[in-house]
């Protein structure tokens, strides 16, 4: 079937199955029902493990054989989703899901900030507007939590996503990185912080089914498919899509688990996924020229 379509349709239709796959992340969170520590441990390995695999099937190297291929920036980049993985986490155990992956999408506009500020690629004045609409959008919803006690995560969530812009430019500075063993490596320096503050054996077997699920299926799926759109769409398109899983991982949490979002973020977040995707679309637009 994918060898009838055509390039872009066939980018599109990986984009969307990974961004659909990753959307899943803040319910399967809560669906856990264990600590931060002991979810960070389980889903850690279980991805470090199955992405190792994947990538000797489809590579036919090891991780730590990728990793010394990508240099100083590859272990740089692992720890950064070492972290990432940390303060997502957070995030979802401390405020609503819709606050986190809200504030989360607004990561590329960190990672257009940073490129200027290291990379020295300074960004047009259309990305500069994004910036501060989506601060503005962002300063909404911590506003928001204020009456709910739910800023802390809000903050955790903040700090995960200027951490991956950070990591994204750190990718664009060395492109010989392997984007698969960049993320099998940060699930292992992020099991192997968690071991000395988990409890695994402490997790019920609904929570272990769920982080295997998370770790073998959901999200080494996700990863794969996003990585593989890029090889076939613009960067700008590509973001377009991570716009829908906002949109897709408050929906979940709001029909299965009944965790509505606040009228406040709501709003904000609506301003700040339209800016968001008017730029990534614009984004695209230049490229394709």
């Amino acid at each position: 079937m994918i060898r009838n379509l055509g390039t872009h349709a066939t980018g599109a239709l990986f984009a969307f199955i990974g961004v659909v796959a990753i959307s899943f992340d803040g319910l399967l969170v809560r669906l856990a029902d264990t600590t931060a520590p002991d979810i960070l441990f389980w889903r850690g390995l279980f991805m470090a493990i199955t992405l190792t695999v994947v990538l000797r099937l489809l590579n036919g190297r090891w991780t730590w054989a990728c990793m010394r291929r990508g240099g100083r920036d590859a272990w740089w980049t692992a720890a950064g989703f070492a972290t990432t993985n940390y303060l997502f986490v957070l995030a979802v155990l401390h405020t609503t899901v819709a606050n986190a992956v809200v504030i989360l999408a607004a990561s590329p506009l960190f990672a257009a900030l940073f490129s200027g500020l290291i990379l020295r690629e300074w960004i047009p004045l259309r990305t500069w507007m994004a910036i501060l609409v989506s601060l503005a959008g962002i300063f909404g919803v911590f506003a928001g939590s204020l009456e709910t006690g739910g800023w802390l995560g809000d903050l955790f969530a903040l700090g995960a996503a200027m951490v991956v812009g950070l990591k994204l430019t750190l990718l664009r500075r060395s492109p010989q990185i392997d984007r698969l063993a960049v993320i099998a490596a940060g699930g292992l320096m992020g099991a192997a912080v968690a071991v000395f503050f988990a409890t695994p054996l402490a997790v019920s077997a609904t929570g272990l089914a769920t982080l295997l699920l998370m770790g073998v299926v959901q999200l080494p799926l996700a990863l794969v498919m996003i990585a593989l759109a890029t090889r076939y769409l613009p960067a700008g398109e590509v973001a377009l899509f991570l716009v829908l899983e906002a949109v897709l991982g408050t929906l979940w949490v709001w029909l299965l688990l009944a965790e509505a979002p606040a009228t406040m973020t709501l709003i904000a977040g609506t301003a700040v996924l339209v800016t968001l995707a008017l730029h990534a679309l614009a984004s695209w637009r230049d490229e394709a020229r």
